[in-house]
């Protein structure tokens, strides 16, 4: 959900300069560089709150001066909701991803708003773990959640974060089976108790984030789930 690369700047850059880059990256904002610990970030609503609107002139004001600290950040392998939970106990608007500590893109609260919706479902599914001399054996699995980019799943396998997986399943209603690959991310979800689980029992659950679909794959499973979404209620 991030957008992909981050600018990074000196903090004695004019804010006429930054703006160029804003709008010539198309990016949400800048990393600022002011000192070896030093980083702020700068967005277009900075320089319409701290130099336009009160009068400045851009070419006059290094980007120091209007960057805003700290800067919060959070690893590109870490689920959606963690990024919510940051936002929400902060009040940062946009978040930097980091790989290892290193920036590689930005999240923001409207990226956030924008994410794919998870149709709540009790599939049965297989799982098999893959390295790099084949795939394993098949494991059951149960899909409680599913979007196409990725899916919610309990398995008494052992799945830990990192793991390469394939997932496959078929949507019902339809003739339509899929093997997806994917990466196990951390759990952020605390099962609890459906009298529908006998037949596996209560396990743990796992997200996985699937690996870039085809189109015609993608496409399909978005229209399952949006088919499968809860409908809102009109008021009466």
């Amino acid at each position: 959900m991030m957008t992909p690369g981050v600018v990074q700047v000196p903090g004695d850059v004019s804010v006429s300069e930054a703006a160029l880059l804003l709008d010539r990256e198309r990016i949400p904002c800048l990393l600022v560089k002011d000192s070896e610990t030093t980083f702020g970030i700068m967005t277009s609503a900075d320089i319409v709150m701290k130099v336009v609107a009160q009068g400045l002139e851009p070419h006059d004001v290094e980007v120091r001066t209007i960057m805003s600290k700290p800067v919060h950040s959070i690893e590109c392998d870490q689920i959606l909701d963690d990024a919510t939970s940051v936002m929400a106990s902060t009040g940062a608007s946009l978040l930097i991803v980091t790989k290892q500590g290193q920036p590689v893109g930005i999240l923001t609260a409207r990226d956030l708003a924008l994410a794919p919706k998870r149709c709540e479902t009790c599939l049965p599914a297989t799982i098999r773990v893959t390295n790099g001399e084949g795939e394993g054996a098949k494991h059951l699995a149960t899909i409680r959640q599913l979007s196409h980019v990725g899916a919610f799943i309990e398995s008494r396998t052992l799945l830990l974060p990192g793991t390469s997986i394939v997932l496959s399943f078929m949507l019902p209603g339809t003739d339509l089976s899929f093997s997806l690959r994917g990466t196990i991310l951390n759990s952020s979800y605390e099962p609890e108790f459906h009298e529908d689980r006998d037949a596996l029992g209560t396990y743990p659950g796992v997200d996985i984030q699937f690996a870039p679909l085809p189109s015609s794959d993608e496409s399909k499973i978005r229209a399952w789930v949006l088919q499968n979404l809860p409908r809102a209620s009109g008021l009466s």
